[in-house]
């Protein structure tokens, strides 16, 4: 999605389109990367080990502001099925555009964790079943698309090794988002069986998605060693190969923080152990390897900076990855007490909060001017 270039030297609302409706019909799920930026923004401010005044009220704030990010898009997007079916149903063939229905998903499992994070705080336990209840809807979800879009890369889409880029991921990752969500839902379960459920469905969660974004992330540096960087266009996309890895990281931890109890509670007592342990380990390690691509994309982002880098609703890549990493971060300052990851912490948010401030400002005159409601499915398809 290539935002046009523009001679405009005033703001007209939706100058671009032909017609209002043209919002609807040229709809996509790219949006909804504009929710996970939005809601890891809100967890990771939470999750910063600093009393600044009003810094949580500001988090929540963000939170409930992406909820009504989430239903509008929803809504937008279930109305162009309705009045767009035949045009919609196109995204299938797309071999990018498809890949954006994980962050449908993905967005949703920034909403589930505030509930347990705000929710719960401010209209009590209530929200721990509505919470659950998400939670498989999310699951439900991330299993179909990690299936389905793939299967449409197989037998339906056109794809080449010099044309593919790191949204290969987007479809794939959304089981591991769904695991970490699951590892913050299950203490908050009154029941233990409940319980035990939630954690095993996430460790299932977890290896549907990590091994096959490890094998796509391995792809990816072999076309990238061989075609080198992909168009202007694609330059976010650096960064989302950081998301499997700090996702994968913070769902072991916190996994494995709540597997002691919880397989005990359910009769097996040591198993829990040996999950908490193997967790940590395989947290810090895959936090080095997130660490070997966080450099790659500054560095690869500066080199595209240099050449000027086109804004599209791809630049949200930018944020929900740094933000997974920065979560995984300082989780990890506060389970080994270590004040290098607190403070690594503290400043990967700090990076993360100036990119969603930029991108945010750069989507909102997108959206006012209508130049972001472009659907590449259906280009050059008359009205």
């Amino acid at each position: 999605m290539i935002c046009p270039n523009t001679t405009h030297t005033t703001l007209r609302p939706l100058s671009a389109l032909q017609h209002p409706r043209e919002v609807i019909r040229q709809f996509t799920p790219n949006w909804f990367a504009a929710t996970m930026g939005t809601g890891v923004l809100a967890l990771a401010l939470a999750s910063l080990p600093v009393n600044i005044p009003g810094l949580h009220a500001v988090a929540e704030g963000l939170w409930l502001f992406n909820i009504g990010l989430f239903i509008l898009f929803s809504v937008l997007y279930g109305a162009r099925w309705v009045l767009y079916f035949d045009e919609a149903r196109r995204i299938f063939g797309h071999s990018t555009v498809s890949m954006f229905f994980g962050t449908i998903p993905m967005g949703l499992a920034t909403i589930i964790n505030g509930f347990l994070l705000f929710g719960v705080a401010r209209w009590g336990s209530g929200m721990v079943q509505v919470a659950e209840v998400l939670w498989w809807l999310d699951v439900a979800m991330s299993l179909a698309f990690g299936v389905l879009i793939p299967y449409m890369m197989f037998t339906r889409q056109e794809h080449s090794i010099d044309q593919m880029t790191a949204v290969w991921l987007l479809p794939v990752v959304a089981a591991e988002v769904a695991a970490a969500s699951g590892g913050q839902l299950a203490p908050h379960l009154s029941d233990s069986l409940a319980q035990f459920h939630v954690l095993i469905t996430s460790y299932v969660l977890w290896a549907f998605s990590v091994p096959l974004a490890f094998s796509i992330l391995t792809i990816l540096m072999l076309r990238m060693a061989l075609h080198k960087l992909p168009h202007e266009s694609m330059a976010a996309s650096s960064w989302l190969a950081l998301g499997p890895i700090g996702t994968g990281a913070l769902g072991l931890l916190l996994l494995g923080a709540n597997s002691p109890a919880i397989f005990a509670a359910n009769g097996f007592a040591g198993i829990g152990e040996v999950a908490n342990g193997m967790g940590l380990i395989a947290g810090v390690a895959l936090w080095g390897f997130g660490l070997w691509w966080i450099v790659m994309a500054i560095l690869i982002t500066h080199r595209y900076y240099r050449d000027g880098i086109p804004f599209n609703l791809g630049w949200w890549g930018f944020t929900f990855p740094l933000g997974v990493y920065s979560l995984a971060t300082l989780r990890l300052g506060n389970v080994l007490h270590l004040t290098f990851f607190e403070i690594a912490g503290c400043a990967l948010v700090a990076l993360l909060v100036m990119m969603w401030l930029i991108v945010g400002r750069k989507t909102l005159i997108g959206a006012y001017r209508g130049e972001l409601f472009v659907s590449p499915c259906i280009a050059g398809l008359k009205k």
